[in-house]
């Protein structure tokens, strides 16, 4: 299932970083580990450590929009600069709910093969940009790969009611002895129609 490339007007954004210079404002960081993460030529690099989901590492979060007044969505582009090695490292956005993770979109390793999860949509490009649409109860995680002109669905879901909700972009699952970098671009959340 595809949908035409969604670019948007700026009159419906709510939030936008490109990450020049400094991090736009309301941003903050879960575990930030400072060696790890840099702003270079307009992206944002983190370091792929070690870790889970509950013990992720310089985990970039910010308040998210009341999904009760309407339909958002988040944008990101992540490339990789380092092929993944190890079993589940990925990067992607986090949903938290209440202070917890409860969904993910993600470009993901899973036995030797990279996916957009969920869903497991195979994603052998090195950088392909996330758009994950939320209402008051539902997700739509979409993806639009490098060199392709429209986003595509990998899956659908429901989301538990809205709660202190925040948004993240991270990375994790690295290998131990390795330095793998990930680049995210253009972050955005807009109003969806």
């Amino acid at each position: 299932m595809s949908s035409s490339n969604e670019s948007s007007s700026n009159e419906n954004a709510i939030f936008e970083d490109n990450f020049a210079g400094d991090l736009g404002e309301g941003w903050s960081w879960l575990r930030e580990n400072p060696d790890r993460w840099r702003i270079r030529d307009g992206g944002l690099e983190i370091c792929v450590e070690p870790g889970v989901a509950a013990t992720v590492r310089n985990a970039l979060v910010r308040q998210a929009p009341d999904r009760s007044e309407g339909t958002f969505a988040i944008e990101v582009t992540i490339t990789n600069h380092t092929a993944p090695t190890q079993q589940y490292e990925q990067a992607g956005i986090t949903w938290y709910n209440d202070g917890k993770p409860v969904f993910k979109e993600v470009k993901e390793l899973v036995d030797g093969h990279l996916y957009i999860i969920p869903g497991k949509q195979p994603m052998p490009a090195r950088s392909v940009r996330l758009r994950l649409l939320v209402t008051a109860d539902s997700w739509e995680a979409r993806y639009c790969p490098q060199g392709d002109t429209e986003f595509h669905t990998a899956a659908a879901g429901e989301l538990p009611p809205p709660a202190n909700d925040q948004v993240s972009i991270q990375c994790y699952n690295g290998p131990p002895d390795e330095q793998h970098w990930i680049r995210f671009e253009r972050f955005r959340i807009e109003r969806s129609s």
